[in-house]
């Protein structure tokens, strides 16, 4: 069960970090890294393989720098680890705290966590949410996987204290939205896609008494152009945020909205190029993290295949956290073409955009189901509009950019009033189900 002084005491230090100098937060970091490296060492017995076959030891692991002595571990290979390998020879696991990621890379992961371990989650992915304005008492929804709902303590339910009100992703858009405005919502949290498509309805519907003051997105990467549409909507700000399942929150955009302050008092994060060496600023790298918290499961040098930019900017509202400017989405999901060809995602999205009837298109998503072969749903703002020859036209348009033979690649175009949503409940514009 969550303990919610410790959540608060937990996030009153989180708090205070922030205005730490940055010397004081590199002599944190560096306490943080030796305490986990020495726990994983003497009690996780695939970290003590790990480090004993490199010959790295805990005494040398003293700077995040440092931390380049150890092999990177890839998202694929620690999954598929006996969980008494990634587990601490300390824990009892009826104690532990049993979690999955997502599965939005296709490889879903079984971790664990004690309670404390818990809380301190809770703590930072609050801050976050207050650095941006949200007050104790707001009335906070959150559109989300029905798994999120038991994360708020009755302690928060009975005082209304950051209390999540969770509303399942999976609800009717009309459902979510009376919701909504039934409880008078003030800060409007959740699935980014999902949100996307609230605001989507509310314009459509007119919908006039849904004023949230400001709105937290997270989990799916949408475009520039969706969040400002999102922002219009409702006419508050939205700041995106970034993390995964095994260690929750890792960077936000602050009120500025210039780039994402890394979480590096919770989560030391690594950008490593296609030589295994860490990039500079400006540079996309996978995005490799080690968490200054887990001692349960630890996750050291964990490349979890997202692509991200470390920069070297300082923001002006003055955090000292480092920064990151860009997540490109998950390496993995990238798009191969049978010439062997990968492309990103974002290809077909601004392919799309440039197609000469893109604005009567309310809706889309591009399901790779071969190599050779796409799907391509589409909503259509004016069912007029659905026809054959539009679709003809797209295939051709589409073949055109990515510059592929008539019989290469087939995009085969489909007409539909709703989009399905992948297991998760995510709205993703663009997958592969190639495996």
């Amino acid at each position: 069960m969550p303990n919610f002084p410790r959540i608060i005491l937990n996030l009153k230090n989180a708090l205070d970090r922030l205005s730490w100098s940055k010397d004081k937060l590199v002599k944190y970091q560096q306490a943080k890294i030796s305490l986990i490296i020495k726990n994983a060492y003497d009690n996780v017995p695939y970290y003590h393989k790990l480090l004993r076959e490199n010959r790295v030891y805990p005494n040398e692991i003293k700077t995040i720098s440092d931390l380049q002595k150890i092999p990177v571990t890839k998202k694929m290979l620690y999954r598929k680890l006996p969980v008494e390998e990634l587990l601490s020879k300390n824990s009892n696991m009826n104690e532990l705290k049993t979690q999955t990621t997502s599965g939005s890379s296709g490889q879903p992961l079984k971790f664990y966590l004690n309670a404390m371990e818990d809380d301190w989650r809770k703590a930072i992915y609050l801050r976050c949410n207050i650095s941006c304005g949200q007050t104790p008492f707001d009335n906070w929804a959150v559109i989300t996987a029905p798994r999120h709902f038991n994360d708020t303590t009755g302690i928060q339910r009975i005082t209304n204290i950051f209390a999540q009100h969770c509303i399942s992703v999976f609800d009717k858009v009309d459902a979510q939205i009376e919701a909504l405005r039934k409880m008078h919502v003030t800060v409007l949290d959740g699935y980014s896609g999902a949100l996307y498509l609230v605001a989507k309805n509310v314009e459509k519907n007119g919908v006039r008494d849904v004023k949230p003051k400001m709105i937290l997105g997270s989990a799916d990467l949408i475009d520039v152009d969706s969040r400002r549409y999102i922002e219009k909507t409702f006419n508050a700000p939205y700041y995106d945020q970034y993390g995964c399942a095994e260690v929750n929150r890792m960077a936000w955009q602050c009120p500025e909205r210039k780039y994402y302050h890394i979480d590096s008092d919770s989560v030391i994060l690594e950008f490593i190029g296609k030589d295994g060496e860490v990039v500079g600023p400006g540079e996309s790298g996978e995005v490799t993290l080690t968490s200054l918290y887990n001692v349960t499961m630890p996750f050291i040098r964990y490349a979890i295949g997202d692509i991200g930019q470390p920069s070297k900017e300082i923001c002006t509202c003055g955090r000292v956290l480092p920064l990151m400017e860009v997540i490109e989405g998950r390496s993995d999901s990238f798009i191969m073409l049978p010439d062997g060809r990968k492309i990103s995602p974002r290809v077909l999205t601004v392919g799309l955009s440039m197609f000469p009837y893109y604005n009567e298109i309310d809706r889309f998503r591009i399901v790779q189901k071969k190599l050779d072969s796409f799907d391509v749903y589409l909503s259509m703002k004016n069912k007029d509009m659905e026809n054959q020859l539009l679709l003809d036209s797209l295939s051709a348009h589409f073949k055109k950019i990515l510059n592929v033979s008539e019989n290469e690649v087939a995009f085969n175009g489909q007409f539909v009033d709703e989009l399905p949503l992948d297991k998760t409940g995510r709205l993703s514009a663009v997958t592969s189900e190639i495996k």
